[in-house]
């Protein structure tokens, strides 16, 4: 059954328009983990706005005036948690003290735990209370995320932090102190890039790109070079916040020895810590670090220093003649050393090494294995199977309709095996990172909401297909419309999921190359559809006569079709090949982060 091209755009229309649609009344408790407005874009680093409160001491039960003001903005999300473990769930519960501004939300299962907007009209300060629960942690600190427009917002804007009285000092942030930041031993300056010319001849390297020059603007480096009983660290890139790397067991943030050279005001500060779960680093107050050298010029930031191999007198600093995974990492700093999360994932290594063996030169990984394969089977599968089965149910059935195979005509033949084939690899691919995350991602945003939808579609359109009326039955019409609006509803979310995904830090393709390339393969399945449709009403109408106000069909629609052979076969052909090339710069950029 043929259906308008305006149906189907009117239907990609509506999801996108629904996949895409803000939150101007403040309802956002997807954000209650990550403070993260879902507008797409990154949160701007240095805020305008503060927070403010009437006291720094309270017992549970006490109430606390909160006020976030500063230039215009419309949207805002306040919650208060453990100044020590600031991915911790929301702590205490908020009253209201203007109720047409702003409303309480429940985050976890904590009731009233977050205060946000009422609508998107633009205010200066909002003033709240927040009520200290009986099991409150000893110190906590009041964040703000703040929207001024759609696309300009700051996250988790530090407020200050009250304790209980007695309680001793908390853990300092990255920002607060530069004493716990600096280093024990006098600072020097690195006069020009490091080198590569040793890497696994003297010393150990890791470098992303694969094989690049220390000094370009594009070019990730760790060396370690070891010196008797002590290790000699170099590390540099592009960066102008910090880098940082961290010696782990596992492929997994948590219980990690981590070193963070971070630009504080245009100083490199140098300082060890330990990386507890997905939370800040526990900065060190010693420092076991010595000749440290940092340079900060054209893009790149390069800080080295020496360890020693074993420091049984610092605890978390692990012993260097063992093996680890190692991460490296980079992000954003404000102007006073505060460090945001980074964007993308770390850089890991594909094993287990050790740094003061035999010296290598090797590179790493910014996506793991599996979600690699995620992606890659998704692609396979929605970009080529999916796409070259719907064009031949299409446009082929008149064209393959006296051409058997197992019985069968060779269209429906085709059509089923790659559907089949799309159902096998999207359910693998569908598995694959709940294996790697062990459960539900909450950092993924809509994609893994979206994705369930697309496998469940993906599931019960083959199992509808299995119980469709015969081809004269009256409720065939009905089939079609369900079948075809299955279908499609399927290949949009499968779309938009895959935009969505390409872009999350667990993958992370190159940008702008990822949205362009997209764009690309959606507007070349558009345009041949729409080609094909257009040929299809040619043929059709180059058949008609028209003969004393009455119509003379001379041909049947199939025999019409049939005409068309050639035509439809060379499309079909240079359609395919096109797939196949998307398909491929797809898979080779998957390969390569």
């Amino acid at each position: 059954m043929k259906l308008p091209v305006f149906a189907v755009a009117v239907w990609m229309f509506v999801c996108l328009y629904a996949s895409v649609v803000g939150y101007p009344n403040g309802k956002v408790r997807e954000a209650c983990t990550s403070m993260v407005p879902c507008h797409g874009g990154s949160p701007h680093l240095s805020p305008e706005h503060t927070i403010t409160v009437n006291g720094t001491e309270f017992k549970p039960g006490d109430n606390i005036e909160v006020h976030l003001s500063g230039p215009d903005f419309e949207g805002f999300f306040i919650q208060a948690r453990d100044a020590e473990r600031q991915d911790s769930p929301a702590v205490g519960s908020f009253v209201l003290a203007d109720r047409r501004r702003s409303q309480l939300l429940t985050c976890g299962r904590t009731k009233n735990s977050a205060v946000s907007h009422t609508s998107k009209a633009k205010k200066k300060d909002v003033k709240v209370y927040w009520i200290a629960p009986e099991d409150a942690p000893k110190h906590v600190q009041f964040l703000a995320t703040v929207v001024k427009k759609y696309r300009i917002f700051w996250v988790k804007i530090p407020g200050p932090i009250v304790s209980q009285p007695d309680a001793r000092s908390p853990t300092p942030p990255l920002h607060a102190t530069s004493k716990a930041m600096s280093t024990s031993h006098p600072v020097s300056y690195i006069s020009k890039p490091f080198s590569a010319s040793g890497c696994g001849i003297t010393k150990f390297c890791i470098r992303n790109p694969t094989n690049c020059d220390p000094g370009s603007a594009s070019c990730f480096f760790l060396s370690f070079q070891r010196e008797g009983s002590s290790v000699f660290i170099e590390m540099s890139g592009p960066s102008e916040g910090y880098l940082a790397f961290a010696f782990s067991q596992d492929q997994w943030m948590g219980g990690d020895d981590a070193y963070l050279c971070v630009n504080v005001d245009h100083h490199i500060h140098v300082s060890t810590a330990h990386l507890k779960e997905r939370s800040y680093p526990l900065l060190d107050s010693e420092n076991a670090l010595e000749d440290v050298s940092w340079r900060l010029a054209d893009g790149l930031l390069q800080c080295s220093f020496r360890r020693r191999i074993r420091l049984p007198a610092y605890k978390g600093r692990f012993n260097l003649d063992a093996s680890y995974y190692i991460f490296l990492a980079d992000g954003e700093a404000s102007e006073g050393g505060l460090i945001y999360k980074h964007r993308r994932q770390p850089l890991v290594t594909n094993g287990l090494y050790n740094v003061t063996g035999l010296p290598q030169d090797i590179g790493g990984s910014r996506a793991p294995r599996l979600i690699k394969a995620h992606g890659a089977l998704m692609f396979v599968a929605w970009m080529t199977t999916v796409s070259i089965g719907v064009i031949v149910a299409r446009f082929f059935k008149p064209v393959w309709s006296h051409s058997f195979l197992f019985g069968k005509e060779l269209w429906f033949q085709v059509h089923r095996m790659l559907m089949l084939t799309t159902v096998m690899l999207t359910s693998i691919s569908f598995v694959l990172p709940f294996v790697y995350r062990g459960g539900w991602s909450q950092q993924a945003g809509f994609h893994p909401y979206l994705g369930c939808a697309v496998m469940a579609l993906t599931i019960f359109q083959p199992l509808m297909a299995g119980f469709r009326p015969s081809r004269h039955a009256p409720r065939r019409q009905v089939f079609n419309w369900f079948h075809w609006s299955t279908g499609t509803t399927a290949r949009i979310l499968a779309v938009v999921t895959m935009f969505l995904g390409m872009d999350l830090p667990a993958l992370d393709l190159p940008d702008p190359w990822d949205t362009y390339a997209m764009i690309g393969f959606v507007a070349w399945h558009v345009g041949t559809d729409v080609l094909l449709e257009i040929h299809s009403y040619c043929l059709v109408r180059k058949v008609e006569v028209i003969e004393d106000d009455r119509v003379q069909i001379l041909q049947s629609l199939t025999s019409a079709e049939a005409e068309g052979r050639l035509f439809k076969q060379i499309v079909l052909t240079i359609y395919v090949c096109g797939n196949i090339v998307f398909l491929v710069a797809f898979l080779i950029a998957i390969n390569q982060v």
